[in-house]
């Protein structure tokens, strides 16, 4: 499998970003997702997950309200996007995917390249 991840970048304290993760290599709803984000302090922070389907997404306290996890199973692309963006959230952004949804990054088997997402205040 393999997974691109797009759409990082630099903005200011209260805007928007929305990340795109499109997997190739396997039939995409056989595929849970998850995103996961790197900082100097933590390697593997746990953002939000998704499940096959769609049906069922979970987030991390830290951004449950202000985020959302989607994917289109059509295009085979999942999205963050991701509102009120605060300086915290300063990190390069991962996505994952695995056999089933969860918020330990060591159940995922792929990983995309990272795309850096960098909130001045």
């Amino acid at each position: 499998v393999q997974l691109q991840a797009s759409g990082g970048g630099l903005v200011q304290a209260g805007d928007s970003l929305r990340l795109s993760c499109t997997a190739s290599g396997r039939t995409f709803t056989t595929l849970a997702l998850g995103w996961f984000r790197r900082t100097p302090e933590k390697e593997h922070d746990f953002v939000a997950h998704i499940t096959r389907s769609g049906e069922t997404t979970n987030y991390s306290d830290s951004v449950k309200g202000r985020f959302t996890i989607s994917r289109d199973n059509t295009k085979n692309t999942m999205y963050l996007q991701m509102n009120s963006l605060k300086p915290e959230d300063t990190a390069v952004y991962y996505c994952a995917a695995g056999p089933y949804a969860s918020r330990r990054f060591d159940v995922y088997n792929w990983w995309g390249q990272g795309t850096l997402v960098t909130v001045s205040s």
